[in-house]
């Protein structure tokens, strides 16, 4: 009997796939427990359609992310730290920070702290390039200008 798994199997195949499988373990344990419908015109016609509307789906939101970074790239962030002697900070800049600079720039761009590849906390001043999570593909670079706050 042909089947089409709607969820992983182990040892079996992933959600999708169309298997060929007994007719008893089809009837009395994939079918029952929901993990598979049978093969036939109708359920593969609806499985090729599904398909299709998640790959537009999956399209649409990397453009969005592509133009995201787009944006991104062309960004740069000026944060303001107090300052020691030889430009060490009092303090460091860290994701939070960068994230709450990157909400107030004032072009509606909202990513989440756990999102910025930033390996260590900005201890100096200067200019640093910082690395977004954007999509799980694509990633950005904002310059981030580390400068001293007037007194």
């Amino acid at each position: 009997m042909k089947v089409i798994l709607k969820e992983d199997v182990k040892n079996m195949g992933t959600m999708g796939q169309i298997l060929d499988v007994s007719d008893g373990y089809a009837r009395n344990f994939l079918v029952p427990r929901g993990l598979a419908i049978e093969a036939n015109v109708k359920n593969i016609k609806s499985l090729e359609h599904a398909k299709r509307i998640i790959q537009e789906k999956a399209k649409k939101i990397m453009n969005e992310a592509s133009d995201l970074s787009n944006k991104i790239g062309d960004l740069k962030l000026v944060i303001k730290a107090k300052s020691g002697e030889e430009g060490k900070l009092f303090g460091a800049v860290t994701a939070m920070d960068i994230a709450d600079s990157l909400k107030n720039a004032g072009i509606g761009i909202e990513i989440d702290k756990k999102k910025i590849l930033l390996d260590e906390p900005i201890k100096r001043l200067g200019t640093y390039s910082v690395g977004l999570k954007v999509h799980s593909e694509v990633t950005a670079q904002v310059n981030v200008e580390v400068v001293a706050e007037e007194a």
